[in-house]
């Protein structure tokens, strides 16, 4: 029997022309760019330009005036002269200033105290609201809407007549038995009130705590109660570790946003001096502005905030390094 002889198929002309897997960018036999770079091209562009908005205003309005604030942080300029170039003069000046240290202890004092309050309350208030029970939309959104006003002028103006002299707050205090007197004017509690204010406005981590406990499985809860886990023990053992990167977050959110604290405490401080009676909200933005645009010096005011800055950049640091400690992720890892 002969040896059947396979012969592969002659391509034609027109299949030969075809490029195959990694050919080259271009159409055989012409100079032109293959037709998908060109369309791979025309994406890109289109790409670019819905995105040469955010890109021109992060150049305008962000990268540019850090730089030219950087520039000032080196010189003295006063808003109406040109800046003069004077090197670290401000920052020695800023670090022997009595009331800039006083306004690091006051700025550390309220991030200290205020921030685990808040969130303290934000978990508390989004364990009851997992529940479920009649009308829980309604408590969602009251107990949320704090957060959307909280930071306006007219609430940090009706802050400050609630703790005013013979105000509402004042009037209670009396009935509880303890010394009258509003906080406003007293400069050892006027800072309590601004942080009773930051504490009221919880509804923003709530909401982020609500959406991490829905997250956590009921059946771990259910075995924990079946090997006699009270209420606490289940709190401590399952929900916290379940919900630690989200508790993670929270932390390092309200963190950066209790250091940039300005518009309340300017606002609840302001009678005569403008962070409250003997610098009792005098929190760093505070001074800052005032450094900036009460006493025109601009170049001091932007060393200032370079050097805020700096303690937020290191503050998060610190956050992110001691995660790998107390963060738990669904895989394990930490």
């Amino acid at each position: 029997m002969d040896a059947a002889v396979t012969t592969a198929p002659v391509p034609s002309a027109s299949e030969a022309a075809l490029p195959g897997p990694g050919a080259g960018a271009r159409a055989p036999g012409s100079g032109r760019p293959h037709p998908r770079s060109r369309t791979a091209r025309r994406q890109n562009l289109a790409g670019y330009l819905f995105m040469s908005p955010w890109i021109a205003g992060f150049l305008l309005l962000t990268a540019g005036p850090m730089a030219v604030s950087l520039y000032f942080a080196f010189t003295d300029y006063n808003l109406f002269d040109a800046p003069r170039w004077i090197g670290l003069d401000n920052f020695t000046e800023m670090f022997g200033d009595p009331r800039w240290r006083t306004s690091v202890e006051v700025t550390g004092w309220y991030v200290v105290l205020g921030t685990p309050l808040k969130l303290a309350a934000a978990l508390g208030v989004a364990v009851l609201l997992n529940q479920s029970r009649r009308g829980q939309g309604f408590y969602r959104a009251a107990f949320y809407a704090p957060s959307l006003i909280g930071a306006s002028v007219s609430i940090a103006i009706v802050w400050r007549a609630l703790f005013a002299d013979d105000a509402p707050v004042d009037r209670v205090q009396q009935a509880l038995g303890f010394d009258p007197g509003g906080w406003i004017g007293d400069p050892d509690r006027i800072i309590y009130a601004l942080i009773a204010l930051t504490v009221w406005q919880f509804g923003a981590p709530m909401v982020i705590f609500l959406a991490g406990l829905k997250q956590v499985p009921r059946e771990l809860y259910e075995a924990a109660q079946m090997d006699g886990a009270g209420p606490w023990r289940r709190f401590w053992s399952i929900t916290l570790p379940m919900i630690s990167p989200v508790l993670f977050f929270n932390v390092l959110l309200e963190t950066i946003h209790s250091f940039q604290i300005f518009g309340s405490a300017y606002i609840i401080g302001s009678q005569g001096n403008a962070c409250g009676p003997a610098d009792g909200t005098l929190v760093y933005t505070c001074y800052l502005y005032v450094q900036g645009f009460e006493n025109s010096r601009m170049g001091l005011a932007s060393a200032m905030a370079w050097m805020l800055l700096l303690a937020v950049g290191l503050v998060t640091a610190v956050l992110f390094w001691s995660q790998r400690r107390w963060v738990h992720y669904e895989e394990g890892g930490r």
